[in-house]
This record gives C-alpha cells, structure tokens and sequence, in this order.
C-alpha cells in the first residue's frame, strides 16, 4: 500500500459525489458465474462503498475493508441498513485465520492495483474456499470526444502522471487484460472469464473538475500547483463532456 494509495480519504465526500457506481448487471455477472453460493464477500479497498452496496443489496454480507478510516466513515453512511461489516486495513493486514473458508467471494472493484504484487494471489488462494470467486473490475474514463481529449492532455501538460488507476486494457503475451494475465498463470485458480459492460457517463464542467480532482495524481500534487492545472481545464472544457468508461469485469475460481 503506498503513500499514493492513501490520497483520497483526503475528500472523502468529493469521492463519494464525484466518482461514478456500479450497475447491478455486473454483481448478476458475478452470481451467475459463482460456484458456491455467495452469503459472504471480502472487498478489498471499498472506498466509500461504491461497490459495497449494490453487491449488499442482493443480500450478501459484505466485509468491507479500505485502509483509510475516512472513506469508511462516509461508506457506513451510505450502506446504513445493509448487511456491511467494515474493517480498517489493508489487504495485507487482514488476519487470514479470521477470513479463510469463511468468504465464498473475494472482490475488488479499481483497488485491486494497490495490493502488494508479491503476496496478493497467496493470500486470495488461502482465504478463499475450493470452488470460491474472484471478482476484480473497474474502468478507465476516457473522453469520448478526441478534440476535447487533446485540449485536456495540453492543459495538464507533463504536471501528473497519465496513469491515475488502473491499467485494465493492454493485452499481454497469455492473451488476458491485467489482472487475468497474472491470475491466468496460477493453478490454484481456473474459469477465468472476462466480459465488457458498456457504460456512457456524462458530466458538467463543475463535476470533471470534481471528479479528477478526487485521482491521485492530482492528489499527490501540491494545492496551489493543483489548483493552477484545474483553471486551466475549466478554461477549454465545454460545458458538457461525454466519457466512454466501459467496465471490463475479470472472474477466477479457486480450484
């Protein structure tokens, strides 16, 4: 978990507001592919529970884990009255003899990229059961239109990093979008699948300068020089900006 990581409870309310949810046609996606039945979920890295509810709201009892005490706060906000249990922590500080067997899915949804590379598939293949489910998904936000994509990049120029989360798309040499192609290449797990849910969001002006302002790579920059890139986005940004941010959905089983 790095510094980077550990950015966004800075807003947590921002993040909430700004960041878009999940539909429920992915957690369907999930049930239909499971196994086992799933009473219990892991989540690793919930955040402000964007994704937490919509998979609680098919009566899953979600552990809901996020390093940063401030995103929780505003998660058990939003998931009053769902069956969530919260833990503060990272994956990697999670008790695997409080977990092991007793989760039939290990999800991530964007969070998955902070995870240590090193220890990560271990861990999953401990806590999770013989015929139990991984889930990993998210998308990139793209503008749709290429003009206003060109005049973005010149207006943030080289002051943040391209790479704000992460990279779903590149194909490697197995064939499989990250994080399948690591996954792909562990015989405790098998199934994979991959599957594309198509998603068009549109924001106003006020609420893309909102949403990148709750990405890390913005995060990470100092306040006045953050401020200084956002007038000049608002400055070429039209008043309406259509995004492509399709969610590529990863399922694994624990063999």
């Amino acid at each position: 978990m790095t510094t980077r990581a550990l950015t966004f409870g800075a807003d947590a309310p921002g993040y909430e507001r700004h960041r878009p949810g999940y539909p429920d046609s992915l957690v369907a996606k999930i049930i239909d592919y499971a196994e086992l039945p799933i009473r219990t979920a892991l989540e690793v890295g919930a955040g402000t529970g964007k994704a937490t509810r919509v998979v609680a709201a098919h009566k899953i009892s979600v552990i809901a884990s996020e390093p940063d005490p401030r995103m929780l706060d505003v998660l058990r906000e939003q998931t009053a009255g769902l069956p969530v249990r919260t833990v503060v922590g990272t994956f990697e500080q999670l008790s695997l003899d409080d977990l092991a067997g007793r989760v039939e899915l290990v999800y991530a949804a964007a969070a998955w990229h902070w995870t240590d590379p090193a220890t990560r598939w271990d861990r999953l293949a401990t806590i999770l059961p013989a015929g139990g489910t991984a889930a990993f998904f998210g998308g990139e936000l793209e503008l749709a239109d290429p003009d206003v994509r060109a005049r973005f990049q010149q207006a943030i120029g080289d002051d943040a990093d391209p790479h704000a989360g992460p990279q779903l798309n590149p194909v490697d040499r197995v064939g499989w979008a990250w994080p399948a192609n690591e996954i792909a290449e562990d015989p405790r797990f098998g199934a994979i699948e991959e599957h594309t849910i198509p998603r068009r969001l549109q924001f106003s002006r006020d609420d893309f300068i909102g949403h990148i302002g709750t990405q890390s790579r913005f995060l990470i920059i100092e306040p006045e020089q953050r401020k200084l890139i956002f007038d000049r986005v608002r400055s070429v940004m039209p008043d309406t900006i259509e995004f492509v941010s399709d969610l590529v959905l990863h399922l694994a089983r624990r063999v």
